[in-house]
């Protein structure tokens, strides 16, 4: 996950510049090998520099739209999700990995079946979101909650609706949903698929003018990611 210690702002004559930290899980490394990372990894870390440099690029001198403050939720995933695009991209996936011991590139049989991979069970995926997004506008949308029993009422309802695998009734996902409570998503986390649409017409323009263009990469930054909230 990424957060800011500090804002691009502008007072007077006195200026701050934006500071960003990134909080990785990823695996460590053993005894005295390199640490690895997996492509989930690579797009997990793209995702998250998404947000990073959203909020370094900011050129708003206001503090409380600077940056990724107080960009709506429709669009707080957008930097982030477009740039897990550029790990999927065949020009793009020899600049981020070599084989550890003899640094080949990755094989172009190998290439061809990670890029395959990308649409495996993307459907599934599609509605695990939806469940997500789907109970946690229900939640929100009630006045109150009579009793504990109710929420689960709620996502089994959602359940029915949408999932194709169900859990399995002790199952209580809910209890750790910390997106929807500790982190600030309440009836907001619909902006993750919202935002993928989004990102999707964003990159459209990449692959269509290259996508290591420098021209998109700079509207890119003077259109979306300069402009914070």
């Amino acid at each position: 996950w990424m957060d800011d210690y500090d804002r691009y702002a502008r007072v007077g004559e006195k200026s701050a510049r934006p500071v960003v930290f990134l909080t990785c899980n990823f695996m460590p490394p053993a005894l005295d090998q390199e640490a690895l990372l997996t492509h989930d990894d690579v797009v997990t870390l793209f995702h998250e520099f998404g947000h990073c440099i959203h909020h370094l690029f900011s050129k708003v001198e206001v503090p409380s739209v600077s940056g990724i403050h107080g960009v709506e939720w429709d669009a707080v995933e957008l930097p982030s999700q477009l740039m897990e695009n550029f790990c999927w991209q065949k020009e793009i996936i020899p600049l981020l990995s070599q084989h550890v011991e003899t640094g080949a590139p990755l094989p172009q049989a190998w290439l061809a079946s990670l890029m395959a991979s990308r649409c495996f069970q993307s459907a599934m995926q599609m509605l695990r979101q939806l469940e997500f997004a789907l109970f946690d506008l229900t939640l929100y949308q009630r006045v109150s909650i009579e009793s504990p029993g109710v929420i689960q009422q709620i996502l089994d309802q959602v359940r029915d609706q949408v999932s194709v695998l169900k859990p399995p009734v002790f199952n209580r996902f809910q209890n750790s949903f910390s997106h929807i409570f500790a982190g600030g998503y309440a009836a907001g986390y619909y902006s993750y698929k919202w935002a993928e649409i989004l990102s999707a017409d964003a990159f459209d323009r990449f692959e269509s003018e290259g996508i290591l263009d420098p021209e998109t990469g700079k509207s890119l930054v003077d259109c979306v990611l300069s402009q914070g909230g």
